[in-house]
């Protein structure tokens, strides 16, 4: 029998190493311009950590608000590489995990965490600069009761997230890559990184053409152009 709502399913599927490692080369605002920007976690989930890359497949965990034993189960059946993604309902209320959770992970080469929640122990996370992203920070701690799920489809940032996506995160925030369109996707962001590239040393050169600017203007009946 179906035990909807407290339940642990396996990951059947996650990318291969080699393209994660090709996506850890990228930087989030060329691959969400590439998914018509409609695959970004909002802003209201941010890095904690200092600086880096995050790059894995998503090892997702739904939990009931304030509750983090799916979360503990997680971080003992992840394999490395793999990044928890933790959809707590955005509340901040309590802290979903903290640095000793977080030091059990990384030994176990859980590449990092994103949760839609809180965290605690912020600024030990911080000097470890783990790859870490939350919605919050509160010194109050959680429970130990579910229920919850371990590898269903979950809610992250207004961006759903299917046990195997590709996660991405950076500074600038976090990008979801649909895990049956991250191969095809990959020579999009490569064209827009080497544009970018080539823009730079235009405008090195003072060379960049800005005349797109004006065109636009004319075209939408800007006055005074």
């Amino acid at each position: 029998m179906v035990n909807v709502g407290f339940r642990i399913l396996p990951l059947e599927k996650r990318a291969p190493q080699e393209l994660i490692d090709k996506y850890k080369t990228f930087v989030t605002p060329h691959i969400s311009d590439n998914m018509n920007r409609l695959n970004s976690v909002d802003a209201s989930i941010r890095p904690i950590h200092t600086h880096g890359t995050l790059a894995g497949s998503a090892y997702t965990v739904k939990t009931r608000p304030g509750d983090n034993l799916l979360v503990h189960k997680a971080i003992d059946e992840a394999s490395p590489g793999d990044v928890i993604v933790v959809d707590a309902g955005g509340d901040v209320t309590n802290a979903i995990m903290g640095e000793i959770m977080v030091r059990i992970a990384k030994g176990n080469g859980v590449e990092g965490f994103v949760i839609n929640g809180a965290i605690r122990d912020s600024k030990e996370i911080r000097e470890m600069n783990y790859p870490m992203y939350a919605k919050g920070v509160i010194h109050r701690g959680p429970y130990k009761d579910g229920p919850g799920e371990i590898n269903v489809p979950i809610q992250l940032g207004g961006v759903v997230v299917h046990p195997g996506d590709i996660i991405v995160g950076d500074m600038d925030g976090l990008v979801v890559v649909p895990l049956d369109q991250a191969e095809d996707l990959v020579e999009k962001v490569e064209a827009t990184q080497k544009m970018e590239e080539n823009t730079m040393i235009q405008i090195e050169n003072r060379t960049v053409d800005r005349s797109w600017v004006d065109e636009t203007l004319r075209k939408k009946g800007c006055e005074g152009v």
